[in-house]
């Protein structure tokens, strides 16, 4: 297992609050050069002051997630600054809209559709399709942030939960994907595809998002214990992988949904 993320360039996005930024501050305090990606200017910035304070590298970058142009610019962006680099994408951006069957939102429900899975699959693609022309030797880097709420059922969460267990199933096939899919060496051969693919399924967390569900703090998780464990993963010695790491609080929340 390595032990620093010095050298590496790694994207996080949702970086403006909560678990993006306690694992901005994670990465960087690894090493790391963390590029704060958000539509929440003020926070990032925040969040970027917080990293500088602790001796840290990083820099602001605006993201939408939900828009193709948006995706592409920062990825292209981030590969013409840093070039190989930047080998480390960390998917934490998420939203929750509450709604029953019987009155849940439309624009809502493609909301958070489009934030929490949608976004996450397309930015993920732009990154692929830059790293597989790693050198020899070089692994890159995604973690998923997904949600134990793809594995559970709860009323009142029906966009939340069904973007976040599309977005499961969508990771387990890119991975499956990754595994199959070799790349040709110019003198014959082959090698596997440069860039793993993991996954946190964390619990409930104590972050503004979950503000609107009143469970009280000592039931939830710091964001920054999972923060820790997505650390880990991209520690991890890139020959082995962790396709689903959960995360649970050790007092078992009473959630009111």
């Amino acid at each position: 297992m390595e032990t620093s993320l010095k050298g590496r360039v790694a994207l996080v996005t949702g970086g403006a609050s909560g678990l993006g930024r306690a694992t901005a501050l994670a990465l960087a305090e690894s090493g790391a050069h963390v590029v704060i990606a958000d539509i929440d200017a003020a926070g990032s910035e925040e969040t970027l002051s917080r990293v500088s304070a602790a001796g840290g590298s990083g820099e602001v970058l605006g993201l939408d997630v939900t828009q193709d142009e948006s995706r592409r610019a920062v990825v292209a962006d981030l590969f013409d600054r840093h070039g190989d680099a930047f080998d480390v994408l960390v998917n934490v951006a998420g939203i929750d809209r509450p709604g029953y069957i019987t009155d849940i939102d439309l624009a809502d429900y493609q909301r958070v559709q489009a934030v929490n899975c949608e976004g996450p699959i397309f930015l993920t693609s732009e990154f692929m399709k830059r790293v597989q022309h790693l050198p020899e030797g070089r692994t890159a880097d995604v973690v998923h942030v997904v949600s134990l709420s793809a594995i559970t059922s709860g009323s009142g969460a029906i966009a939340y939960n069904g973007s976040k267990a599309g977005f499961l199933n969508a990771t387990k096939c890119i991975q499956r994907e990754l595994r199959e899919k070799a790349i040709t060496l110019p003198g014959g051969g082959e090698r596997p595809f440069p860039c793993r693919v993991q996954s946190v399924i964390p619990a409930a967390m104590d972050t503004p998002m979950m503000e609107q569900w009143g469970i009280p703090g000592h039931l939830m998780m710091p964001p920054s214990a999972v923060a820790d464990a997505i650390r880990t993963l991209l520690l991890l010695h890139p020959a082995a992988f962790i396709p689903e790491m959960q995360i649970v609080p050790r007092l078992e929340p009473n959630f009111p949904r």
